[in-house]
């Protein structure tokens, strides 16, 4: 079959079957025309958790399928391939950020929703890179400690600088590539370009950008600006999508390198799979760790 072809029958089958299709801004655009919803990582699980459907296959990495079914644990959730993980969820184990809380006893944990379901049951509260500033605005605690990733800690630490926050060392490998020097070279290639960046990048990128915000944010500041140039400093896909939304203007990637090779792992062929046969990893937590989990989540839909 051809991909035209292919979708067709995934859109069919869909609905025979009653399956709903999540697809994170990450992923390829002939997966993202056969999705039902697509948007950031929590976004999605909300979604998935407001329809009827009683199967849900999450096209992106694991920690958002993880997150789907903390939401909707009573429906049938899948990964739509297997190996799709998130390297940033894995750096802050449950040991090591047990070891900062004894350090730094009386803080509270703010763990970024790109973690594991085991870590989020030792953290009070959970954000997202669109959430994160207000709601540790909002925490009653003034002393915090942010995981896992410094370069967002760093960017709430700046934005909330009443707050007293401790940051762990770790981030996104695929925004960490990112560097002054390949926003210095593409505002001098496109200097009539904004600069939109995710606060996964590094500070020194950040300090350079227009506008800092989650995807969803630098889609809709792109879609609603009235520049006609941009350079997206975020996976190289959303510029490809804004495209394909905003045909009339141009847009530039920060550097060619940023690529999430998890989120590229994803085929329509995968999500055919598991439509027809079941294939693919459907995600089962421990209750008992499930129920844990929620509670920073259920915290997060409380202060955001």
């Amino acid at each position: 079959m051809d991909i035209r072809t292919l979708q067709d029958e995934i859109i069919r089958l869909k609905k025979e079957k009653d399956i709903c299709i999540l697809a994170h801004s990450y992923q390829k655009h002939e997966i993202i025309e056969v999705a039902d919803f697509t948007g950031d990582s929590f976004m999605l699980s909300r979604k998935a958790a407001d329809v009827d459907a009683k199967t849900v296959i999450m096209c992106g990495v694991r920690f958002m399928a993880e997150t789907v079914k903390l939401l909707s644990p009573e429906k049938k959730v899948f990964l739509s391939a297997r190996d799709a993980d998130c390297p940033m969820a894995q750096q802050a184990s449950i040991n090591a950020v047990s070891a900062l809380k004894k350090k730094h006893p009386g803080y509270a944990v703010v763990a970024y929703i790109n973690t594991t379901t085991k870590l989020k049951t030792i953290c009070d509260v959970c954000v997202t890179s669109s959430s994160a500033v207000k709601i540790v605005r909002n925490m009653p605690q003034k002393d915090i400690i942010f995981v896992p990733d410094i370069n967002l800690g760093t960017y709430v630490k700046e934005q909330v600088p009443e707050k007293n926050i401790v940051l762990f060392n770790g981030g996104c490998p695929v925004h960490q590539r990112l560097t002054a020097f390949d926003a210095k070279r593409m505002k001098q290639l496109h200097p009539g370009a904004l600069l939109l960046v995710h606060p996964e990048c590094p500070k020194e990128v950040t300090d350079l950008a227009d506008y800092t915000g989650s995807t969803s944010g630098i889609m809709k500041f792109a879609e609603e600006s009235d520049a006609k140039e941009f350079i997206i400093g975020t996976e190289n896909r959303i510029g490809e999508h804004l495209r394909y939304i905003c045909p009339e203007k141009r847009f530039y990637p920060l550097s060619k390198d940023c690529v999430c090779h998890n989120m590229q792992l994803t085929t329509l062929a995968d999500v055919y799979d598991i439509i027809t046969s079941g294939s693919g990893e459907e995600i089962v937590l421990d209750p008992d760790t499930a129920e844990k989990a929620s509670v920073c989540i259920d915290e997060m839909l409380r202060l955001g």
